[in-house]
């Protein structure tokens, strides 16, 4: 199911990406005959029914793990998704650790000082962090590494390792460059879920089991997170669902600003040249994504609170 609505959503746009090929060629003079046209509609399987072209590519998926070939690239999709999909997953789970491992404390901060200047600063820093676009804050960022650094912060890699193998120095180097595009991808998640946990906790401290164990002389931080911050991540482990697709999709814009070799500019340009296999690949790779997200958040939940464990036990 996941795979027909996939090739159905490429599949909507009018045309195809010979028709996009042949008018990029008759605008730079470039006449192409029928005869030709003929020949490439053959090559690339389009003079066969949509229904054909999902049938063969789904199967070559179930049977040989071949997602298809690239029009663009003229290579097949496994091959231009590979290291692509490998960076864009290390992006996205440093991004999650980033997120989640700032933002929880914080927001635990925030609710237990309610109302305090930390709070306040914490509150307004939040607030331009969630309408600050991504791509925006990359640009400043860039500005202010080549005018008063004089420190380049695009890319993922240093010239030198840019088509180097693999080695203790490349993955050194990603490291050294990593840190930009996971503050800037972070920041706005940072920033949401810093104002969800906030409000969350600040609900479940005004409960009736916390006055009652407050009462009974039960230590403040073994209070907080036995229960209640337990309880007020809830909300929060649930999104995760969504959040990993979100995160890969979604540094496309911050990609392109800062020259990332990640998946999203490739998706871009699949969309745009309408390379159907791709691009329903990588829509595929997100849906299954999703589905991963959405048990791991179903697990962590069920671990988290114990009601949830045991909800349909008790009936």
């Amino acid at each position: 199911m996941i795979s027909l609505i996939s090739f159905i959503i490429i599949e909507l746009p009018p045309g195809d990406f010979l028709n996009i090929y042949i008018s990029r060629l008759q605008q730079s003079g470039v006449e192409v005959d029928e005869n030709e046209l003929a020949q490439l509609r053959m090559q690339y399987g389009l003079d066969k029914p949509s229904h054909i072209r999902y049938l063969r590519w789904i199967w070559n998926i179930i049977r040989y793990g071949n997602f298809g070939q690239s029009f663009q690239w003229q290579k097949p999709v496994a091959e231009v998704l590979g290291e692509r999909i490998a960076l864009t997953v290390v992006i996205s789970m440093v991004t999650l650790v980033f997120v989640y491992g700032v933002s929880i404390p914080i927001g635990i901060f925030s609710a237990t000082h309610q109302y305090s200047l930390p709070d306040y600063v914490l509150t307004f820093i939040g607030f331009i962090g969630l309408a600050t676009p991504n791509f925006l804050l990359a640009i400043v960022l860039m500005w202010v590494s080549f005018a008063y650094l004089n420190l380049p912060i695009t890319g993922l890699f240093s010239p030198e390792y840019v088509d180097a193998i693999w080695s203790w120095g490349k993955i050194w180097d990603m490291a050294k460059h990593l840190w930009v595009p996971v503050v800037v991808i972070g920041t706005a998640g940072t920033a949401g879920i810093i104002r969800v946990m906030r409000g969350c906790l600040l609900d479940e401290l005004t409960k009736q089991y916390v006055i009652t164990a407050r009462a009974k002389g039960v230590a403040e931080r073994r209070l907080l997170f036995k229960y209640p911050a337990r309880i007020a991540i809830n909300p929060i482990v649930s999104t995760i669902g969504w959040l990993l697709p979100a995160i890969i999709s979604g540094e496309t814009i911050t990609a392109i600003v800062l020259n990332l070799p990640t998946t999203g500019p490739v998706l871009l340009r699949a969309l745009l040249y309408q390379d159907m296999y791709l691009a329903g690949g990588f829509v595929m790779i997100l849906a299954v994504l999703t589905l991963i997200g959405t048990l791991v958040s179903d697990v962590l939940l069920a671990w988290l609170d114990p009601r949830i464990r045991y909800g349909g036990r008790s009936r």
